[in-house]
């Protein structure tokens, strides 16, 4: 089996896959270098959570924090994300493909035609009472089979 492994790929996947942090991300997407406390702001969490978050989402590359005095502010990165784009494209056209000719096979005009009428139901053939009886008398004669294992008794 072959492994794919892309560390900055997973680290953005993982980044992304918290709803906190891909808003804080959209924040920053709408207003570019907002401090840390402005990013906080209308977060039910506390500061130090918020920054946990930052944390995450820099180690991913997401965003780029610089300190001005005392004041730290985020700005995006665009190149983790375009490269989970890419990753995600590839599959998109694979999909995109498949339901492509799926959608081909389903408006193709040579379906056969429905039957106007219904087929009238053929009778269930009937059990072969002699072959029944048969079997009964056989079954009667028959030895018992030892459990695995065991001898049978002489």
């Amino acid at each position: 089996m072959v492994k794919y492994q892309d560390d900055a790929l997973d680290r953005t996947f993982a980044a992304l896959s918290d709803p906190t942090r891909r808003a804080l991300l959209a924040r920053l997407g709408e207003q570019d270098g907002l401090s840390v406390s402005e990013l906080a702001a209308p977060f039910p969490v506390s500061l130090p959570a918020i920054m946990k978050h930052l944390d995450v989402l820099t180690d991913a590359g997401l965003i780029v924090r610089e300190k001005t005095g005392r004041t730290v502010s985020c700005r995006l990165t665009a190149q983790p994300m375009e490269q989970a784009m890419n990753w995600l494209n590839r599959y998109a056209q694979f999909w995109s493909e498949k339901f492509d000719r799926l959608a081909a096979f389903v408006e193709e005009d040579t379906w056969p035609m429905q039957p106007s009428t219904p087929i009238p139901a053929q009778p269930l053939p009937q059990p072969n009472v002699q072959a029944s009886r048969s079997r009964a008398g056989s079954a009667r004669g028959r030895k018992k089979s030892t459990p695995p294992g065991r001898k049978p008794r002489s």
